[in-house]
C-alpha cells in the first residue's frame, strides 16, 4: 500500500477517509479531544513502527502504526511543538554506532490545535527538517535532539524555516508527481493517503541516511539520495523520472543487480565535488545495454566494513537482491582506523570503524569477547547474507594509495594496506596486513577474488609522470569547490581518491578482473 497527498478535500473528511481501515488504531472520528494522526513512511509505509510523541515539557506518549504506517494518538495536555519519532519494530537502537542501527525517522509539529485532529506525518523529508533544527541547536543530528526528549526552546518559526530550506530540491519532483499546490506542500502537515500517487511517488525514490560524526561516533545529520544513490539537495534537485527508472530496474526480475559494498574510493559524489568520482559511479556504463545489468552503488565515504553494515547501507541495497545477482565487497581503507591514540576521533574510530587484520599465520585477531572485530569476520557477514539470497559474493582488495615504502606520497608505489604496532605507538592493539586478510577470506570462503590493489599499484607506477590526472589533484581556479579543501589540489594531491579519469580507469580494471576470473564468466559476458 502506498501513500500520497490527498487533494481537494477538507482535512476532517480526508482524515476520516484515510483512517477508515486502521486495524487496531481507533478511527479519528470516534475520538474526542486533541488528536494526532498521520502516516509514517520510509520508502513506503513504515509498517508497525513505534510512534513516540514528546512535547516541550518532556512529556511522552507512545502508540504503534498499523500495517499501512497509519497511527492515531490522543495528545490532550501536550505542549507544542511536538516531536514525533517512528522506529522500526524489533530494534530500538537509533544511537549506538557500534551495533546495527534501527530505521529511525522523526518530525516536528510546530503548532497543535486543541480539540480537533492534527496531521503529523513522519518521513524522510520531515526527518531532514528535524535534522536542520537539531543542528541549529548544536546537536550532531536529529537523533541527539530526539534522545533529549523535549522540544523546549524550539520555535514554530525555526521549524518552518528549516522545512522550507530544502524545498527547492523537491519542488519540481512534487509537481511532476501531480501534487496539487506543491509550493505549499508540508511533509508533516499535508494529509496523506494510501493510493500510490502524489507525494508517495517522491518518497518512494528517496533513500534516507543519517550520517555519522567522525569525532564522537554519534549519528549525524540527515542526507537524502535518490534511488540511484545520487545526492538530493537544492543545487541537485531530484529528477523524479530518472530515479523512478533506476528503482524500476532495481526491482525488475529480468535485470541482474550488482551491489557495491565499499568506501569513498567507490562512492557516487555530489556534482559540486566534480571531478571527484568513485569507480562505482561509472561502473554500470561498462555493461552492454542489452545485458540488463543494474549497478547499485551505495558505497560510503569514511565507512569501514563494520559500520557500513551497522549503519544500514548494505540493508538498503540488499532488499533488492535476487538469486544470480552479485555483491562486490570492497573494504579495507577505513578498517585500518584502529589507533586509539589518534587525536579527537581515536576512541570513536576503534569503537565503530576499526576491524583487526589476521596475523602473519592467518589467524584472526580480536579482543576477548569482541567477535565482531576481526576484519575477516566483518567481511564474512556480507558473504553469508549474499549467499542466503542466492547472490554471488565477489571480494576485492582495496585500491592503492600513491605511497612509497616510507608510507609517503611518492614512487615506486608499494603495498600499503597494513598496520604496525609502531604506527600507533601503543594505540593499535593488533597489527597486520588487510589485503592479505582479504585473500585469506577469499580462500576460506571460496570467493572470486579481484586483486585491485595489485592492478592499481601497477597502474600508478606506469603513470608516474601524470598520476595527478587520475588521482584527485585539481586546479582550484578551475574547480572552486577545492579552493578551501585541505587536499585534492595540485599543491596538495589526494593520494587515495580519484577524479573522473581515475575512476574510469579503476572501473575498467574491475571489469578486467571479472573477465580474468573463470567463476565470473556469466557476469563477464555482460560486459562490453
Amino acid at each position: 500500500m502506498t501513500l500520497s497527498v490527498l487533494r481537494g478535500a477538507a482535512p476532517a473528511m480526508m482524515l476520516g477517509c484515510m483512517l477508515a481501515a486502521c486495524g487496531s488504531n481507533p478511527s479519528v472520528n470516534a475520538m474526542q479531544g486533541t488528536v494526532l494522526t498521520g502516516v509514517a513512511d520510509l520508502e513506503g509505509p513504515f509498517a508497525n513502527a513505534t510512534i513516540t510523541v514528546a512535547d516541550a515539557q518532556g512529556n511522552r506518549k507512545i502508540t504503534r502504526a498499523d500495517a499501512a504506517g497509519r497511527y492515531v494518538l490522543k495528545v490532550d495536555g501536550m505542549v507544542p511543538p511536538l516531536m514525533i519519532s517512528a522506529i522500526e519494530p524489533g530494534n530500538t537502537n537509533c544511537s549506538d554506532s557500534s551495533r546495527p542501527w534501527a530505521r529511525c525517522i522523526g518530525a516536528l509539529l510546530a503548532e497543535l490545535k486543541a480539540d480537533q485532529p492534527n496531521v503529523a506525518n513522519v518521513n524522510a523529508l520531515s526527518d531532514r527538517a528535524l535534522s536542520g533544527v537539531a543542528q541549529t541547536l548544536r546537536f550532531k543530528g536529529p537523533q541527539g535532539l530526539m534522545d533529549a526528549g523535549t522540544t523546549a526552546g524550539i520555535t514554530p518559526e525555526v521549524i518552518r524555516a528549516r522545512t522550507a530550506s530544502g524545498k527547492a530540491a523537491l519542488l519540481q519532483a512534487l509537481k511532476d508527481a501531480g501534487v496539487a499546490d506543491a509550493e505549499n506542500f508540508d511533509p508533516v502537515t499535508s494529509p496523506m493517503q494510501a493510493d500510490g500517487n502524489g507525494v508517495d511517488a517522491v518518497l518512494r525514490v528517496l533513500v534516507h541516511n543519517r550520517g555519522y560524526d567522525n569525532d564522537t561516533g554519534v549519528p549525524g545529520g540527515t542526507a537524502l539520495l535518490d534511488a540511484d544513490y545520487h545526492n538530493v539537495a537544492n543545487n541537485e534537485p531530484l529528477d523524479l523520472a530518472r530515479a523512478q527508472a533506476a528503482l524500476a530496474k532495481a526491482k525488475d526480475p529480468s535485470f541482474t543487480r550488482v551491489l557495491i559494498v565499499g568506501d569513498s574510493t567507490a562512492s557516487t559524489y555530489e556534482l559540486e565535488r566534480y571531478p571527484r568520482m568513485g569507480w562505482g559511479q561509472v561502473f554500470e556504463e561498462l555493461f552492454k545495454p542489452e545485458a540488463r545489468v543494474k549497478v547499485l552503488n551505495n558505497a560510503k565515504s569514511g565507512r569501514s566494513s563494520r559500520n557500513f553494515y551497522n549503519q544500514g547501507y548494505f540493508r538498503q541495497m540488499a532488499q533488492y537482491l535476487r538469486p544470480g545477482d552479485y555483491v562486490i565487497i570492497h573494504h579495507g581503507h577505513n578498517d585500518q582506523s584502529c589507533d586509539s591514540h589518534k587525536p579527537a576521533r581515536g576512541a570513536a574510530d576503534v569503537a565503530n570503524l576499526c576491524t583487526y587484520p589476521n596475523d602473519a599465520q592467518g589467524a584472526r585477531q580480536f579482543p576477548a569477547g569482541r567477535a565482531e572485530m576481526p576484519f575477516q569476520n566483518s567481511l564474512e557477514v556480507y558473504v553469508r547474507e549474499a549467499r542466503a539470497k542466492g547472490a554471488i559474493p565477489i571480494i576485492m582488495t582495496p585500491t592503492t594509495r600513491v605511497w612509497n615504502k616510507d608510507r609517503k606520497e611518492g614512487f615506486p608505489v608499494v603495498p600499503n594496506h597494513f598496520t604496525t604496532l609502531e604506527q600507533g605507538k601503543g594505540g593499535i592493539a593488533f597489527a597486520g596486513d588487510y589485503s592479505q586478510t582479504i585473500r585469506d577470506t577469499a580462500r576460506a570462503n571460496k570467493l572470486p577474488l579481484i586483486d585491485i590493489e595489485a592492478k592499481t599499484i601497477a597502474f600508478a607506477n606506469e603513470h608516474q609522470a601524470d598520476w595527478k590526472s587520475y588521482w584527485l589533484a585539481v586546479d582550484p581556479a578551475k574547480y572552486p569547490f577545492y579552493a578551501k579543501e585541505s587536499s585534492g589540489t595540485l599543491a596538495k594531491p589526494d593520494t587515495t581518491h580519484f577524479q573522473e579519469a581515475g575512476a574510469r580507469a579503476v572501473a575498467g580494471m574491475v571489469a578486467q578482473g571479472i573477465k580474468e576470473t573463470p567463476e565470473l564468466a556469466d557476469l563477464a559476458a555482460k560486459l562490453k
